[in-house]
């Protein structure tokens, strides 16, 4: 069974040291949610989702060290906004990269398929550090994703419990959520995850 959740997915770091990662999906098994991913600087990585069936799918596929339960609020617009009782992120996307047009060429049916997403995996290792579009996920599963556009962050705020996190900065190093990380440079990528069981 292949489970396709399509949205968006946002990566920042701050000046702090703590890398977010934001999931923001119009359309999945689930229904609409966001859901968000959070490494601190001592490495500890925390996932906090809107319910428990989400939490339960979500730490089944990646690693985390804790689990929150939290309503997930989104706001879209010029600026984007993303709020939980722990976490409040703002961030502003920016112009798109210069492989958004070579993105949107790519015919959806092939987009869809994981030897596509397999055969560009060199590919977008090379081109955009920290990225991956295919790997192996918890429980056994594939995983592979299909973007049509990136865009980069221009400025991101955000606290967690309560505490300023800083100025945007690099997603570096990497999240050790999966197999791959978000992009080292904070962007906005509009694209479909797929799940294999």
């Amino acid at each position: 069974m292949t489970h396709s959740f399509e949205g968006h997915i946002a990566g920042l770091g701050t000046t702090s040291g703590t890398r977010i990662v934001v999931g923001m999906w119009d359309e999945s098994p689930y229904g609409t949610f966001a859901d968000v991913m959070v490494e601190q600087p001592s490495g500890h990585r925390i996932l906090i989702a809107p319910r428990q069936e989400i939490a339960d799918f979500v730490a089944s596929t990646y690693d985390f060290d804790e689990v929150r339960i939290e309503p997930v609020s989104l706001e879209t617009g010029p600026e984007w906004s993303v709020h939980t009782r722990s976490l409040q992120v703002r961030f502003t996307p920016g112009r798109r990269i210069w492989i958004s047009p070579l993105l949107s060429l790519v015919p959806s049916h092939l987009r869809r398929q994981s030897s596509w997403a397999r055969l560009c995996n060199p590919v977008a290792r090379r081109v955009m550090p920290g990225v991956q579009t295919y790997g192996t996920a918890g429980n056994d599963r594939v995983e592979w994703y299909a973007a049509t556009s990136v865009r980069h962050l221009s400025c991101a705020r955000a606290t967690w419990e309560g505490e300023e996190l800083g100025d945007l900065a690099p997603v570096t190093p990497p999240v050790r959520f999966g197999f791959a990380s978000a992009p080292a440079e904070p962007t906005l990528t509009t694209l479909t995850s797929y799940v294999r069981e």
